[in-house]
Formats: C-alpha cells, structure tokens, sequence
C-alpha cells in the first residue's frame, strides 16, 4: 500500500514532467509572432530547454544532499510558479524588447527562450533527482526507485504534449493555458506540502 509521501512524490515527478512539455510547446507559440516557426526557433527552444533541465538535474541532485524533505520540494513548485507567471503578462513587452534588440531570428529566439523559459524550466529539472533521493533508502533499492521516477515523469511528459498539443491549445489561448500551469504547480506543491505532513 502507498503512503502519503510516495504518493506526493510520484505526483511530484508526474506534475513536473507535464508542465516542462506543456510549456515547451507553448514556447512555440510564445515566439511564432516575432520570430517565426522555422527550424531555427524551435532549435532554440528545444537547446533552452535541455540546458535548463540538465543545470536543473544537477542543481537538484547536490541539493538532494543536504536533508531532503518535501517541504523543500514545495518550495521548488512554489518558486517555479512564481516564476513562470510573469510570462502572461511580460511575455509580450519582453518579445518586442529582444526583436528590437537583436536582428538575426536565430540568436534573437534563442534570447528570448533563455529569458523566458530557462528559470522555471532550471527549477522543474530539479525535481526528478530529488524526488528520486526522498524516496531512496537504501542502495539496493536506489535503481528501482530511479527507474520507477523516471517512469511516471516520462508518463507525465506525453501526457502534457498530447494534452498541450490536441487539446489545450485548440480551446484555450495561450495566457489561459499559461495560468493553468501556473496553479498546477501551486496545486503540486500543495500536494508535496500535505505529503510532507502526512504520516
């Protein structure tokens, strides 16, 4: 039978995964109006996007060592939401700023996806390394567990790109869907926050 805590922290790695592939899809979309849709700009997002996760993993693996707790991993959702909801109301002014700025649409896109998304997206990547470490006991067990987390956060990655991509965006703007993530993660760390109180 799950516990609380598992049970928070495998919705943990779940939320986490949706919001980075929803977000990363609605990139494109945030960008297209100054930048275009070309092979450049989702190049663009796609390199943010792997950056920030892996500055994200790496981050979130060394805080994983200085005692863990979920509160800690609310914390993480907390601050990425915070940061993530300037962008329904930024997003624009911070676009015609960097067009402005920067001629070539390569590197302009690619200022803009730093700016916009690598934040949030840095704080999302942390998650997984450090879920992993709040349910790992023993050595023995640390593979399964990895391989599990992983698991349920891949599953949550294709269930925010089919929602984000067939669904989401055909009835929603963007700012609205933008908002949603927002209180998906205020949700997730309200789920962590409980978990971490549960026993």
């Amino acid at each position: 039978m799950f516990h609380a805590r598992t049970i928070a922290v495998h919705a943990a790695a779940f939320g986490g995964g949706f919001v980075i592939m929803s977000l990363e899809l609605l990139g494109g979309r945030v960008l297209a109006p100054w930048f275009g849709g070309s092979i450049h700009v989702w190049g663009s997002i796609i390199t943010v996007f792997m950056v920030s996760l892996a500055a994200g993993y790496l981050i979130g693996g060394r805080l994983s060592l200085r005692r863990p707790s979920l509160d800690k991993l609310a914390g993480a959702f907390l601050c990425a939401a915070v940061l993530l909801y300037p962008l329904v109301h930024l997003a624009e002014p911070a676009m015609r700023w960097i067009f402005d700025a920067i001629e070539d649409p390569r590197y302009g896109s690619l200022a803009a996806s730093l700016a916009l998304f690598a934040p949030p997206t840095v704080l999302l990547g942390m998650v997984s390394p450090y879920a992993v470490r709040l349910l790992v006991r023993t050595a023995p067990e640390s593979g399964r567990v990895a391989g599990t987390l992983y698991f349920v956060s891949t599953l949550g990655s294709a269930a925010g790109t089919l929602g984000t991509s067939f669904y989401f965006v055909l009835w929603f703007d963007v700012d609205t869907i933008l908002t949603g993530l927002v209180a998906a993660l205020a949700i997730l760390a309200a789920i962590a926050f409980a978990g971490g109180r549960a026993r």
